[in-house]
């Protein structure tokens, strides 16, 4: 199955700020103890090609991050848990859980031991904390993945909540790497769009999306997207995109030019179908485009062709015509030509002698 907590080195899930790039804010937000949230997560396989045509499965994540100490040192002692749903289209289906705890740089915002479960990825940047003072342009990683800041005053929609906007820092990055494992070899590409909360640096959603194909013509699509449903600190609102402008008169003008050429075009052919089936029927015109239909034999309806006979028994007989030949001699009497079979003449009655 797909999801950042099986996939090895691919971190389906996950962002974090380092401090490369230009600053906005002049100090970054600094975590204290009892920070957290809940997020959900829905991981989805579609769009097969090939071998997967048809394939689909889903993930489904509830997950909680928590930071539970401060260090001295400014290290952050932290815990996770995360409950988890898998199923696919063939009726196989699965579910699990997992916890535990870790730790991590409030200023270096690497794991510093262990990781919220994040195979292979001990030591690189986290993904659910954020430098909220770098500014747009500013560039930083994803795990291992380098993004960069978009924007620093956008919203984002918290599934979770209904579609509900809060204001949020948006990053994005860009990637390729090569899939070695139970789904098969493939060469994938990906784009992560992520969004943090801009007071606290946490992060507050994303949406990753990958697309992977090899060269036997097999492939598919995965999507991850991630919301927080809760938070211990206060997200500011955001502002929903604008609605779509209103059609203006032009608009409207072109609406019923374009319907008055539709009805005009129908008229057309309609009348051209009238008048083209009061005209004798010519040779059916080949397709324009695709292999050229024939009617099927008769094995396709379940019927055997007749064989062919070609002894002379199974023929039928042969009609013979037998043609005789009649001589005719003169009437001695009144020279009329009659059978030489015949006793008398047809004619003048005398016998022929």
């Amino acid at each position: 199955m797909i999801g950042r907590f099986l996939l090895l080195g691919l971190a389906v899930v996950v962002l974090s700020l380092s401090p490369a790039g230009a600053s906005g804010a002049s100090t970054h937000y600094v975590p204290k103890a009892g920070d957290g949230f809940h997020y959900t997560e829905v991981i989805a396989l579609s769009n097969g090609q090939g071998n997967y045509s048809g394939y689909t499965e889903d993930t489904f994540i509830n997950g909680t991050i928590g930071v539970t100490g401060i260090q001295p040192n400014g290290t952050e002692n932290a815990s996770y848990s995360n409950s988890n749903f898998y199923e696919n289209n063939q009726g196989q289906s699965t579910a699990w859980s997992s916890s535990g705890t870790f730790t991590f740089s409030a200023t270096t915002y690497h794991y510093v031991q262990g990781t919220d479960n994040q195979t292979g990825d001990n030591g690189t940047e986290v993904w659910f904390f954020a430098n909220n003072s770098l500014g747009a342009g500013a560039t930083f990683y994803v795990l291992t993945t380098p993004v960069k800041v978009v924007s620093v005053n956008t919203s984002f929609a918290l599934p979770a909540e209904g579609g509900k906007y809060v204001a949020a820092i948006y990053a994005e990055g860009n990637g390729t790497f090569q899939r070695n494992d139970v789904y098969g070899v493939f060469s994938a590409s990906y784009t992560w769009q992520e969004y943090f909360d801009p007071s606290t640096g946490y992060l507050v959603g994303y949406v990753y999306t990958e697309q992977d194909n090899d060269g036997a013509g097999d492939g598919f699509t995965i999507t991850d997207s991630l919301g927080v449903s809760s938070t211990t600190y206060a997200l500011t609102p955001g502002a929903a995109p604008p609605p779509s402008p209103a059609p203006t008169s032009s608009t409207n003008d072109a609406l019923v030019a374009a319907v008055v050429l539709v009805v005009v075009a129908l008229i057309v052919v309609g009348i051209y179908l009238l008048v083209r089936s009061r005209r004798p029927s010519g040779l059916r015109p080949h397709s324009g485009s695709g292999p050229v239909g024939y009617a099927p034999p008769p094995a396709a309806y379940g019927m055997p062709p007749a064989p062919l006979n070609l002894s002379s028994s199974g023929q039928p007989p042969v009609q013979q015509i037998i043609v005789r030949e009649t001589v005719k001699v003169p009437c001695r009497y009144c020279g009329t030509l009659i059978d030489s079979t015949a006793t008398i003449c047809p004619k003048c009655g005398a016998p022929r002698t």
